[in-house]
């Protein structure tokens, strides 16, 4: 399963033409999110997609670059079951269990944001300390967790190779949940988190209580 970021006109039949061209190599289309409408005519979509086992990522890759003003952004292994939550049953789980929020709102977030990991962070003392972290988090020890800040506004940053042993360029962003507590999310490799994937991700952390 593959997770596809693709930018495409917004005009009728745009749609369906990506979605053409993938089953003409053989893809099977599980989710289609809208991710963000841009101002020069765009939209960037989303794409959960089943490849055949013979069949190369590439060649949907340029099945999809071969149609008019459409251009992949990303693709990459999906966990199967992964599917696209909404940010609704995000905020239904949190509230579930509001004693644990924060922690769920970061076990969540490698789904519903399209991360690799995440991780909540305690800067209430020098230096910041993870309290909470997803399966694939790296170990962020106080002179790695200290790279993100500032911790007290909402912000994307870009790190380089080796910034923690083993990792490779990541993006990330972090967001304040209260003034000691701090979610930290990142994609190793990219792409960039667009500024309306910022903007949910501050929406729902103002929520948890």
């Amino acid at each position: 399963m593959f997770l596809m970021r693709i930018a495409l006109p917004d005009r009728p039949g745009s749609l369906g033409s990506v979605a053409t061209a993938m089953g003409g190599v053989g893809a099977d289309i599980n989710a289609v999110e809208i991710v963000e409408k841009k101002a020069d005519g765009s939209v960037v979509d989303d794409f959960i997609v089943d490849l055949p086992t013979n069949q190369l990522p590439e060649t949907i890759v340029t099945a999809c670059q071969n149609l008019p003003g459409v251009r992949v952004e990303w693709i990459a292994r999906y966990p199967e079951g992964g599917g696209l939550q909404s940010d609704l049953e995000a905020l239904e789980r949190m509230t579930a269990d509001p004693g644990h929020a924060a922690e769920t709102l970061v076990s969540l977030c490698p789904v519903v944001f399209r991360s690799h990991w995440a991780s909540l962070l305690d800067v209430s003392d020098e230096p910041p300390r993870p309290s909470f972290s997803t399966t694939l988090a790296p170990d962020l020890t106080p002179e790695v967790a200290a790279k993100f800040a500032p911790f007290d506004s909402t912000h994307r940053t870009d790190l380089d190779a080796d910034w923690s042993p083993g990792w490779g360029d990541t993006t990330a962003v972090v967001t304040p949940l209260t003034d000691d507590r701090v979610i930290v999310i990142g994609r190793l490799g990219g792409p960039a988190y667009l500024e309306s994937e910022i903007a949910r991700l501050h929406h729902l952390a103002a929520l948890v209580k």
